[in-house]
């Protein structure tokens, strides 16, 4: 294992030089930004200078605290003139995931998530990791770099939230990751950003989910109409996966001309990465892991199946079109 990091590191370190302005782009979300911070501490004093940018605003409570606590300076894409950089990095994520991305072609791609054929000059995609921090500790490690304590902090929640506590798509790889960084990490603040989940706002739609809530053999579906982020989406989701009796949470709504899906379950012999794709990816972007997944629509694709303006038939299609995949999964 030593050896094949060390390559690794060796081909990562093989496509940058002394003169390189990089670019780092992430899709910000903890994973996504420890990795980046992890890249960044790799390419010190080896290139010129590094930016992180994020294509997506960031208005999840805990991924504010994460930045602020952690003193991660991010630029907005928006703001970005990407011919500007001579190298283009892209962590926890591949061009195809969004449509921002589509349009960049990054010199190295890093991630976890399940290989979408794209081509680049340095590729590291191992789907089986339970999160890039991982794969980003065992380049750190390779190199013989210890982790400041706020890097340290930074990995080690990245991998306890995208391996759901280790109750989701795991490997030894990453437990051995989490054991090293856990020695390092101040889990005071990794506590506290962990803890910061939610936004005042987000309280009225408690009250909607469980006013509206469909409870079907251990499978909840919940509606909740238009959201103020879809991240409230993901918080019930995960509130409704905390119940005993429940196997599935599935949670919609209605975000920037998008239907937003967002897939939860215990993990036992199912796989919400195949349903949701399996469900609706012939409408829209659809995937993600064997316990948490998500589905985007755009509503102008919706016309023909469903009005998205009727909350109830959506909810009804949404149910109709996943139940029984999910009953086999």
């Amino acid at each position: 294992m030593a050896r094949s990091a060390s390559e690794k590191l060796r081909k990562f370190y093989d496509q940058f030089s002394g003169n390189h302005h990089v670019l780092i782009v992430i899709n910000a979300d903890p994973d996504a930004i420890a990795s980046a911070m992890a890249v960044s501490r790799l390419l010190w004093r080896k290139v010129l200078n590094v930016t992180i940018t994020n294509i997506n605003t960031i208005n999840r409570p805990d991924n504010l605290a994460m930045t602020r606590l952690l003193e991660v300076t991010l630029t907005p894409f928006s703001e970005i003139t990407p011919d500007q950089f001579s190298r283009m990095v892209m962590v926890d994520s591949q061009p195809d995931h969004n449509e921002l991305m589509a349009s960049l072609k990054p010199d190295v791609i890093i991630d976890h998530h399940p290989d979408s054929n794209i081509a680049a000059p340095f590729l590291d995609i191992r789907p089986h990791y339970g999160a890039t921090a991982t794969i980003m500790t065992e380049y750190l490690r390779a190199a013989r770099i210890k982790p400041s304590v706020k890097l340290a902090t930074g990995l080690f929640h990245a991998i306890k939230t995208d391996t759901n506590d280790f109750k989701g798509s795991t490997l030894i790889e990453d437990v051995r990751a989490f054991q090293y960084l856990f020695r390092h990490a101040n889990i005071h603040l990794a506590r506290k950003i962990e803890q910061a989940d939610l936004r005042l706002d987000f309280l009225k739609y408690f009250q909607i989910a469980i006013q509206s809530m469909r409870l079907r053999k251990g499978k909840v579906f919940v509606h909740l109409g238009a959201v103020v982020n879809p991240d409230v989406c993901v918080i019930l989701a995960d509130f409704f996966m905390r119940v005993s009796s429940v196997t599935w949470s599935i949670v919609s709504g209605t975000f920037d001309k998008k239907l937003i899906i967002i897939f939860r379950n215990d993990g036992i012999r199912k796989n919400a990465g195949n349903v949701a794709k399996e469900s609706f990816g012939h409408f829209g972007s659809a995937g993600g892991h064997k316990n948490m997944a998500r589905a985007e629509i755009a509503l102008s694709e919706l016309k023909d199946p469903i009005d998205p303006k009727d909350e109830k038939k959506l909810l009804r299609w949404i149910i109709k079109s996943t139940e029984k995949r999910a009953g086999k999964k």
